[in-house]
């Protein structure tokens, strides 16, 4: 990983890097590759002060770059939307892959099946 740019913001108490990846002959990088990246880069970062904004590789190219944000304190990454925040979780549990299938009741299908049906 290659810090491209290195941002401090003072105003939301983080610092922000824009950084690109060469992974020639691997997968694309983890979030869970990336946070560690950014942790072993930034002095005092810490996992749980990490969020990958955004990840963008370029098709048939063995380069992804995007951007990070390191927050000095927990309190301040909590002010994040909740869908990024929800994303971050989402990787630390490792269950983002598998999605719970949820079958809808016996009741509601018969009911679907009669509207669907309509008059023959």
């Amino acid at each position: 990983m290659e810090i491209i740019e290195r941002k401090e913001n003072p105003i939301l108490n983080r610092v922000e890097l824009s950084w690109q990846w060469r992974h020639t002959g691997s997968a694309t990088p983890t979030r869970a590759e990336i946070i560690d990246a950014v942790v072993k880069m930034e002095p005092g970062a810490t996992k749980d002060r990490v969020l990958v904004k955004s990840v963008n590789t370029r098709f048939g190219q063995p380069l992804t770059t995007g951007n990070a944000l390191v927050y000095a304190d927990r309190a301040d990454l909590e002010k994040e939307p909740k869908y990024i925040l929800a994303r971050h979780a989402e990787s630390d549990s490792g269950d983002a892959d598998e999605a719970p299938a949820e079958a809808p009741p016996a009741e509601e299908e018969g009911e679907a099946a009669e509207i669907a049906g309509g008059e023959e």
